[in-house]
């Protein structure tokens, strides 16, 4: 051995040469004996299957206290910005709570409680924005959910976070809120807190009134729909509050708070008009709700235009295919069943049949379509026999649409007079299609209906009464 020879020759011993008289030359480090067992393991700083640090979250939410104390410290009339390291720090945390290990992890360090400081002691919009932002990544998660959700200092001071003055802490509460609502486990907690925190609702409102930020109202808008949806008596609540004080937010109603949100993201998010279209339809599901859009001053004259405008310029248009109903469908049958509403519930000027012939059109159109839909199904299941063709019949949707379209074209026929018939066959809104597509969606429920109309055809244009009586016979009886 090498070694050894070079110790001979100096005098010296090699300590490895009578203990390893056979082994070969090292060319690196050797290998760490295999552990039996005698030494402590030493612990993983791996948050679970993930490669991220216990200590340096740990670290991190140190550090999160130590700004929130500073910020404390500060005037607390201004604002404080958040440097740039501690906004990279949380903002990685705000993404590792989307992992469940981590976002576990989190709640056995008490992160909601120091996410509530944080909160509660804030200067910074951002750094507040952030704190809400990681909760609600954490409350993803049906365990942190709960936890969160049974913390009432922290339920108070998010509903509170709603009359913020910050969008993206709003937007982030909003998120956040629908994230719990979302759980059914929990959602009965946040819906009694919202009906015993008296600011939520003109937050709400006043946020659907003045903002322009259509990521905001859409946010709301799902907010209000699911509160809604999940708690009628909430609604019936909301809808009945009336203006008690002028000085404060509690003025704003709900149903004009809607319609002005709806009309902020008509022009720049389909998916946003849709959520309030919804909403104002669940209003009409109750008398209270009915009542607010009919009796407020000028509020029914103001959705009904509105929607009129929604339906009759942006939906449905001559020459859009017939499938166009498809992905109109969540607009359009919310939108004609607030409209059907308001016209049986009122007897003011906008709503009546002559004064709205583009209305009537779209209706007929709706149904002319539908009709055409319906039958490229049947056509597509008969040709490839493997039913893949368009189910209408089988999508709901589809069919309140068409439920919808059927009533509220029944009705307005009823009181159609022979001018408002020549208007329709002058301006192209009733040709030989529409008027088959009408009578076979009408009948045999509305076969009175129907008689009127093609009565009042055979006045204004015989030849189109002729078709129809061939086609339904029923009628010449």
């Amino acid at each position: 051995m090498e070694a050894s020879a070079e110790a001979g020759e100096t005098g010296g011993s090699s300590p490895d040469s009578d203990s390893y008289p056979h082994s070969p030359r090292m060319d690196r480090n050797p290998s760490p004996p295999p552990s039996h067992g005698s030494e402590p393991e030493v612990e993983s700083d791996s948050i679970g299957e993930t490669l991220y640090s216990k200590h340096w979250l740990f670290s991190t939410l140190t550090s999160l206290i130590q700004t929130v104390t500073e910020q404390e410290d500060a005037d607390p009339e201004a604002q404080v910005d958040l440097s740039k390291e501690d906004e990279e720090k949380l903002c990685k945390i705000w993404d590792m709570a989307m992992d469940k290990d981590v976002a576990g992890l989190l709640q056995e360090f008490k992160a909601s409680d120091i996410l509530l400081g944080a909160i509660a002691k804030s200067r910074s919009p951002r750094l507040t924005e952030i704190c809400v932002g990681i909760l609600g990544n954490m409350a993803c998660f049906p365990d942190t959910c709960l936890s969160i959700s049974q913390n009432e200092d922290l339920g108070v001071v998010l509903l509170l976070l709603l009359g913020d003055s910050d969008p993206p802490t709003i937007l982030e509460t909003s998120r956040l809120l629908l994230t719990c609502l979302a759980q059914p486990g929990v959602a009965p907690i946040w819906l009694e807190r919202v009906l015993q925190q008296a600011s939520v609702c003109p937050s709400l409102c006043f946020i659907m009134c003045s903002s322009t930020n259509v990521d905001l109202l859409v946010k709301v808008g799902e907010l209000v729909h699911k509160l809604f949806d999940l708690d009628e008596g909430l609604m019936e609540c909301w809808v009945s509050a009336r203006p008690s004080d002028a000085d404060t937010g509690s003025q704003l109603h709900i149903a004009p708070s809607l319609l002005e949100a709806a009309k902020q993201v008509r022009l720049e998010s389909s998916e946003g008009l849709e959520v309030y279209l919804h909403v104002l339809q669940l209003l009409t599901t109750v008398d209270e709700g009915v009542e607010a859009l009919v009796e407020l001053a000028g509020t029914g004259e103001e959705i009904w235009a509105a929607l009129c405008e929604v339906v009759c310029d942006d939906l449905c248009q001559p020459d859009d295919p017939p499938v166009i109903l498809q992905e109109q469908k969540g607009r359009l049958a919310p939108a004609l069943a607030v409209l059907c509403t308001l016209s049986a519930c009122s007897d003011q000027e906008y709503s009546q049949t002559g004064r709205n012939l583009p209305l009537l059109g779209t209706l007929l159109r709706v149904l002319q379509f539908l009709r055409e839909c319906q039958q490229r199904a049947r056509e597509g299941q008969d040709e490839d026999g493997s039913g893949n063709g368009l189910k209408e019949e089988e999508d709901m949707q589809m069919s309140a649409l068409r439920e919808t379209a059927v009533e509220f074209l029944a009705s307005m026929l009823t009181n159609m007079t022979k001018d408002t018939m020549l208007e329709l066959l002058m301006k192209g809104y009733l040709g030989e299609q529409a008027c088959l597509a009408a009578a076979g969606s009408l009948l045999p429920d509305h076969r009175s209906e129907v008689q009127h109309l093609v009565d009042l055809l055979s006045e204004a244009q015989s030849g189109l009464s002729d078709v129809v009586r061939q086609k339904f016979p029923e009628l010449s009886s």
